[in-house]
């Protein structure tokens, strides 16, 4: 098995070993003959290829004459998802983990994280990425280092990932168009790339609000790892509620510090923005391109809202999922609150800096943003 990122083990965590879990354990796609796979990625990059200008003509994002920096698309089966998921986590996560481990020795964390040490730890987040690997559709790496088996874009540039047996999945149980939701798919995942891409200081502004909320983390490290261990067991049937019936927290919350609340609080604003803008176009490109776009959208929301079962529900709100439908729902709210006031190119000038982008109170009424960065730079 290749190595991610150099040596599979830094203490915290055997990321070799996470990934050879998920591989073990994510469940199989669905049944395709050989014929049919190769017609579904041949497909998918055909597609992935049109969504380029159709997404670049609709969002005026990149200028006429302007060529973004290019990143390359992939379509990777669950277990190529996986490995480059655990790829980006080690890159994020390395500092923070740094930390922890010098807190080990005389903390009372220690003693947990003794017990289970790297390898155990390893498992548990191969059982968290198992259960993510066969719900994901399509997703622009944003912090993507490049393997031998994983190219990614130059100067620490992302890169698209469209998991193809989800997409399968999903068309199939929906009983929508196949030519159309894969089309409509890949129209969500280039907005995000065309959102990196068109904006650059987009990766390094989100990169460093994320190290900035590691860095600000006071957590014990046993906690950490009692969150990994109430989501795997949630997996296996154990304890998929707290102990008087709530819900299990959320690894978000493990936010302890008024200043990693502020950050988080900006952070799910952007988040909220990039969500929103790509659900926006992907609908606003649809008519043109999609003909079922407005039957795939209505199925797919329920889909969305419903989840598939108890432990689904109960794993979306330990594993913060839940945020992110809410991310969709309100972002896309707000794209299109501002669009129709201001028109799409008032819209862009959102990405003209750090200061432009919406706060999450702004994300929540939007006519504050346009007060703000329209009538203050017009007056």
């Amino acid at each position: 098995m290749t190595s991610i990122g150099g040596a599979g083990t830094s203490g915290m965590v055997d990321w070799n070993l996470a990934v050879a879990t998920a591989t073990r354990l994510v469940r199989p796609g669905p049944e395709v003959s050989s014929d049919e796979a190769r017609e579904v990625v041949a497909e998918l990059r055909r597609h992935a290829k049109a969504s380029e200008e159709h997404v670049r003509t609709y969002t005026r994002m990149i200028p006429e004459g302007a060529e973004p920096h290019d990143t390359p698309v992939l379509v990777v089966d669950r277990a190529g998802w996986i490995k480059a998921n655990v790829a980006g986590f080690r890159e994020l996560l390395t500092p923070l983990l740094g930390k922890m481990q010098e807190r080990r020795s005389g903390n009372a964390g220690s003693a947990v994280l003794g017990a289970f040490g790297g390898k155990v730890t390893g498992v548990e987040l191969g059982m968290l990425l198992s259960f993510l690997a066969s719900r994901i559709l399509g997703q622009y790496e944003t912090f993507a280092p490049a393997t031998r088996d994983l190219p990614a874009g130059a100067n620490g540039g992302g890169r698209l990932l469209l998991v193809a047996p989800n997409i399968v999945h999903v068309e199939r149980e929906l009983e929508v168009s196949p030519h159309d939701f894969r089309l409509w798919v890949c129209l969500h995942e280039e907005t995000h790339r065309t959102q990196f891409t068109a904006v650059p200081w987009l990766r390094d502004h989100l990169q460093g609000e994320i190290q900035s909320f590691l860095a600000a983390t006071d957590v014990d490290p046993g906690t950490v790892v009692e969150r990994l261990r109430e989501a795997a067991q949630t997996l296996a049937g154990g304890r998929p509620e707290g102990e008087e019936g709530e819900p299990a927290p959320s690894l978000v919350e493990l936010v302890q510090t008024p200043e990693q609340r502020e950050i988080l609080g900006r952070l799910t604003a952007v988040m909220s923005l990039l969500e929103g803008h790509a659900d926006y176009v992907m609908d606003g490109v649809g008519p043109q391109v999609v003909p079922s776009v407005a039957e795939i959208r209505e199925k797919f929301q329920a889909r969305r809202a419903r989840g598939a079962s108890r432990l689904d529900l109960a794993l979306r709100r330990l594993l913060g999922l839940d945020a992110k439908l809410r991310q969709y729902r309100d972002g896309e709210r707000f794209v299109r609150a501002v669009v129709d006031q201001v028109g799409m190119d008032g819209f862009n000038r959102i990405w003209t800096s750090p200061n432009t982008l919406p706060t999450k109170t702004e994300i929540a009424a939007p006519a504050d943003w346009i007060a703000r960065v329209h009538r203050k730079a017009d007056s």
